[in-house]
């Protein structure tokens, strides 16, 4: 059994369902019920960007290995200065200024096009690092433990995903715990897979990611199930949904307090709540099948008076760009941009967590423009032409092309995987017959809107499709032109979580940082590894701790952490309830009430707005 643990967004408890299954699975194997030792349950990390489960786990590793792909090298003697390499790269990785040609590393997909059409072999691959797997394979483990871990600055998350795979045992339980969202990684992460469980919350934002993640998972053809977490008993908004679309509700977890303050210090729940552990082996034990989801799509609207007066502003200075970003999901990075957009004044808004946009869910924009956004090419094999020489399938850095199974004599011998083509532009270049066609990808679209608190550019990738970095920065660049246009005095942008591409082409250029994160072992570790990434790109970070007041220790080595980067620690959010009874009726907190987290977001936004203006003199 191969079964993957996912959601559309982060903070839906996706890794403490994963962990706790795999804790109550081994419990009950030591009991001597139905297996006997380690070797029988596997829980593999596939969350690269951030990887938490060792945090629950705390293993002992006893293995690690590196992660390489092939990376371009750049000759100086030898180039002739043609910059083919440059009109060949689809992801913008290579630039040829004068007679120099420049690399980079961050933009680059180690497809090896440039290398192939160098014509004076100036460009070599060379084997690079980009990440590792960890394992913990001790005989006296409760479970095979491995985890994968992206480097900061690269992009090829895929790439560690199908290393940490590659420890999956056929005759085992594996568990495996991918990434939130519904981009490449999660994509390589349940390739394969027997079944997959969804973890979701019975909110408007967890009914909007979950119709996401269930696109996904049935478009691979994989049975699936929906686990509703933090259930009160008010769980009709995810029970409708689940019958209209024929999934199975696989498990409930009840919404506890008690839960929450133990996940806070790492505890694993099921050694200290004896209903949870009973409550997840009867949710293994009756995994079932579903049906597709019915696709949605937007309506165009035009502006309401309101809308529309933010078209003129009498702000004649440069705009300043703050980006909202955290290390995992379920931080509350979104319910606080929706707060900002409210508290600011002249400003443009973006969403640029394209993967999953959630902005819209609090700030109901008026859509007015809709554009394709053409994310490179898809391959595709003619198999009248095809002679199964096999070249193509030799070059493909992806292993995107494939052999079929039992093919006709008279046709070709290779297909195309369109889950794994990364639009490279490599195999129709190969292939001596010309069998292989290219033809430009419509991978999503991008949305200009109105919103009564300014203009908003959003925009939503295409489930399991590629280039989400290069969205990200479509959607930055049409948010800039709008702030120049309208002399608009900022950018807030709802940037996605994680580490990897999407964030950073979110926080390149951008003019500050502003990282939310929870007073947890995870929320700390992944705030830790945003931090690097921000100092690797030399933007400065502000951070806010949201529930503060659920784990005043950790909150205390979070302050810690600032000091040591350098972070101003600009807010403390309590955790309050008021913020979940304003999310279920899709409000912003500070439109809901007055409570005590409005009194916060408040003055974080009086704070940041001062940090600034003195960074920058405003």
């Amino acid at each position: 059994m191969i079964l993957a643990v996912a959601s559309g967004k982060g903070g839906t408890g996706k890794t403490t369902f994963a962990v706790n299954l795999a804790f109550a699975l081994a419990r009950r194997a030591a009991k001597g019920k139905y297996y006997n030792n380690q070797e029988d349950i596997r829980l593999l990390d596939c969350d690269v960007e951030e990887p938490n489960d060792h945090l629950f786990v705390r293993p002992d590793f006893s293995e690690e290995q590196e992660v390489n792909v092939l990376k371009p090298v750049w000759d100086a003697e030898k180039c002739v200065a043609c910059g083919r390499c440059a009109e060949a790269c689809n992801y913008n990785a290579i630039a040829q200024v004068n007679k120099k040609v420049l690399i980079f590393n961050e933009l680059c997909h180690s497809c090896g096009v440039c290398s192939y059409v160098c014509p004076a072999k100036a460009l070599s691959e060379v084997s690079r690092r980009i990440g590792t797997v960890q394992i913990d394979r001790r005989a006296e483990a409760p479970f095979f433990f491995a985890h994968g871990k992206l480097d900061l600055g690269e992009a090829l998350a895929p790439t560690v995903v199908s290393a940490v795979k590659k420890h999956l045992n056929p005759e085992a339980i594996n568990i495996i715990d991918a990434a939130p969202g519904t981009s490449c990684p999660v994509v390589a992460a349940l390739k394969g897979v027997d079944r997959v469980l969804l973890v979701t919350e019975p909110t408007p934002f967890g009914l909007h990611d979950l119709k996401l993640a269930v696109s996904l998972s049935l478009q691979l053809g994989l049975p699936t199930g929906i686990i509703i977490n933090r259930s009160g008993g008010e769980d009709k908004i995810i029970a409708d949904y689940a019958k209209q679309v024929g999934l199975p509700i696989a498990g409930r977890i009840p919404f506890k307090r008690e839960y929450a303050e133990a996940y806070a210090e790492g505890a694993v729940l099921v050694e200290h709540f004896p209903e949870l552990e009973e409550n997840l082996l009867h949710i293994y034990d009756n995994l079932q099948t579903a049906l597709p989801p019915i696709p949605e799509e937007p309506e165009l609207k035009a502006p309401t008076e309101a809308q529309a007066a933010f078209a003129s502003s009498d702000y004649d200075g440069d705009y300043k760009e703050i980006t909202v970003i955290s290390g995992k999901g379920g931080t509350g990075k979104t319910t606080l941009t929706a707060c900002l957009a409210q508290l600011a004044e002249r400003q443009v808004l973006a969403d640029n967590d394209v993967d999953a946009a959630d902005l819209h869910l609090l700030l109901k924009p008026e859509l007015r423009e809709k554009h394709d956004f053409i994310g490179g090419i898809k391959a595709d094999i003619d198999p009248e032409l095809c002679i199964g020489c096999g070249a193509c399938a030799q070059h493909c850095h992806f292993e995107a092309v494939k052999q079929l199974q039992n093919p006709d004599p008279q046709a070709g011998k290779y297909f195309i995987d369109s889950t794994d083509c990364e639009g490279c532009g490599l195999c129709p270049r190969v292939c001596p017959v010309e069998a292989i066609s290219s033809d430009s990808n419509v991978s999503g679209c991008w949305f200009v809107s109105n919103t009564d608190y300014g203009p908003m550019v959003h925009a939503r990738l295409g489930i399991a499709e590629e280039n989400s970095g290069r969205l990200v920065a479509q959607v930055r660049q049409r948010a800039a032109e709008l702030a120049r246009e309208l002399h608009k005095e900022f950018i807030i942008a709802d940037g996605p979580p994680g580490t990897g591409c999407p964030v950073i082409a979110s926080i390149s250029g951008s003019d500050l940082v502003l990282i939310v994160t929870e007073p947890t072992v995870s929320g700390v570790h992944d705030m830790e590894r945003v931090l690097e990434l921000s100092k690797h790109f030399g933007v400065p970070a502000n951070v806010v701790i949201n529930k503060a007041d659920l784990n005043p220790g950790q909150a205390a080595k979070i302050e810690d952490i600032c000091l040591q980067h350098g972070a101003a620690l600009i807010g403390k959010i309590p955790f309050d309830l008021e913020v979940n009874a304003a999310l279920m009726t899709g409000k912003t907190v500070i439109e809901y009430s007055d409570s005590q987290a409005a009194g916060a977001i408040r003055k974080i936004w009086r704070t940041l707005k001062e940090n600034l203006t003195e960074e920058h003199n405003i």
